[in-house]
């Protein structure tokens, strides 16, 4: 996949104002439009024109496309980086919604997604002496916590950032500080809901609330797959061929005690029931066999393999033969 600098297609610095954005954009959509320009290269042009548009137009996109920085030049190789819109607030119509309604590119697409509008957000109701009422917007961040606190519960002040636009058109980011309550049991892909913590309303109605998506952060022991959790637990081969007790961790920081059967292969899976994420039905922990063959470095550790080649008609190649 490739970058795209939208900036740069739309032929306008970085820190373009909305009005400047709009400028460029008119004048190129009317230099390419398929009706009056017959170029080889006008249709896809005109395409790259109005997909830069929707993203620098739109305050929450905008920010969000910024924040990855410019160190990115058009047309270089291109991957998202993990999580990459972390703790990046945005209301129901921005960042995670209103999809581009043109040909989406696979890099638009990487960034946000195809047809992710989110509905309502907004309430309305009127009274001939009140006037208008409206609700607030429902806004929604993605947030990353530790797989512990999915076991254990745990209390976190989190940042987030909310684009804005000031007075002379220009992009920013507000950050605010919020104290959250992680519920035991969570798992990625589900949303913290925080009553009152969205957009503010009009008139007499209420503000919208908070939609935090939780993800987990990277952990170099264990992967998660739903309320599953992985282990990978390294055995000598004398562990696996004769078996024997290990100690587990697990992510709630207990141990538990696992027998690992004689014969023991590479790759086999051991479950341990109910210890995988907490809810109602809890998911399990599984631990996974790995065989880590010690080094030969002296010559007793040498003699030592050489006397377990004769003591063993063993060939691991023997599928290999045709």
């Amino acid at each position: 996949m490739k970058f795209k600098d939208y900036y740069e297609t739309l032929g306008v610095a970085r820190g373009a104002t909305e009005a400047d954005i709009k400028s460029a954009y008119r004048k190129l959509a009317r230099k390419y439009h398929p009706d009056v320009n017959k170029e080889k290269d006008a249709e896809e042009r005109f395409k790259e024109v109005g997909e830069a548009y929707a993203v620098l137009k739109d305050t929450e996109k905008r920010a969000a496309y910024d924040q990855m920085g410019s160190n990115w030049k058009n047309g270089q190789d291109f991957t998202p980086p993990p999580n990459w819109n972390e703790g990046f607030e945005y209301s129901d119509g921005g960042f995670g919604g209103g999809a581009y309604e043109g040909d989406q590119s696979e890099f638009f697409e990487s960034l946000f997604g195809r047809g992710k509008h989110r509905q309502g957000g907004r309430g309305t109701h009127s009274n001939p002496d009140a006037g208008m009422h409206f609700k607030g917007q429902d806004h929604h961040a993605k947030i990353l916590i530790d797989l512990a606190d999915a076991y254990n519960g745990a209390k976190r002040t989190i940042v987030l950032h909310m684009p804005m636009l000031d007075a002379s058109g220009h992009v920013s980011t507000q950050e605010r500080k919020l104290d959250v309550s992680i519920p035991k049991g969570i798992k990625a892909g589900q949303n913290l809901r925080l009553s009152g913590q969205g957009g503010p309303g009009i008139g007499e109605g209420g503000a919208g609330d908070l939609y935090l998506e939780i993800e987990f952060h990277p952990n170099p022991i264990y992967r998660v797959d739903g309320k599953d959790v992985y282990l990978d637990l390294p055995l000598a081969p004398w562990e696996a061929a004769l078996g024997t007790t290990v100690k587990v961790p697990t992510p709630a920081g207990t141990t538990l005690e696992l027998t690992v059967p004689t014969n023991t292969v590479a790759g086999r899976k051991m479950r341990l029931k109910g210890k995988g994420i907490p809810s109602k039905e809890p998911g399990d922990l599984y631990v996974l066999a790995m065989i880590v063959t010690p080094p030969a470095d002296t010559d007793a550790q040498k003699e030592a393999y050489q006397a377990f080649e004769k003591a063993f008609e063993f060939n691991p190649r023997t599928h290999l033969k045709g």
